[in-house]
């Protein structure tokens, strides 16, 4: 590379602006990432992702769980995000599954109390190859949980659930009774669409 083509470079970089992204407040409100831009519109809609270890130090285990979250609101340095969806890491994924026996998946597109408009996979793992009926009443379970926790929650609760077990915890309670379980999350989970009504969150203090 010329040190013309270099120095260009270098300008480049030179002339943005770094602002500090924010996770929202029912996620701790912590700083997740720092990002470039040389204008702060350009962040709107870029989306950044982290763990769930990083946002809570609580687990080692949480490292397997991505969060992604998307700018909405930028004001001065400090880009304000909402949850834009999780998934498990393929590695994690790919350390459930086992010889004799089943995966279920359930895939539920649903709306919260609030009016935020979510796809939610659910997926469990049986101790034992599981028959078709089996199937069909485990995938059942996860889809009423999924949608009775819809229509109780908002938005911020129904996500935290999603993503720190509890919902999963409840599938798992209800679908035991059917044949064993070794593993029942929700595996993913995406923002579909954001009520007209939305607001965005207050700006974390500096």
């Amino acid at each position: 590379m010329s040190s013309q083509k270099r120095g260009k470079i270098r300008d480049k970089w030179r002339l943005k602006t770094w602002f500090t992204a924010y996770a929202p407040p029912y996620f701790g409100g912590h700083e997740i990432a720092l990002l470039p831009a040389s204008d702060s519109q350009h962040l709107m809609g870029r989306v950044v992702e982290t763990t769930l270890y990083d946002l809570t130090k609580q687990n080692v285990s949480h490292m397997s769980i991505k969060i992604f979250f998307q700018v909405v609101k930028v004001e001065g340095a400090k880009a304000e995000t909402v949850f834009k969806g999780h998934e498990y890491a393929r590695e994690y994924l790919r350390s459930l599954v086992r010889r004799w026996s089943s995966k279920v998946d359930a895939v539920v597109d649903t709306t919260t109390k609030d009016g935020f408009k979510l796809r939610i996979l659910a997926t469990a793992f049986t101790k034992r190859r599981a028959n078709p009926s089996q199937e069909t009443a485990i995938r059942t379970i996860a889809q009423e949980v999924i949608q009775e926790k819809s229509k109780t929650l908002n938005f911020d609760q129904l996500v935290q659930e999603l993503v720190l077990g509890k919902v999963a915890s409840e599938i798992y309670n209800k679908s035991t009774k059917i044949l064993p379980l070794r593993h029942v999350g929700v595996r993913k989970s995406k923002l579909l669409a954001m009520p007209s009504t939305y607001e965005e969150p207050k700006l974390v203090a500096a």
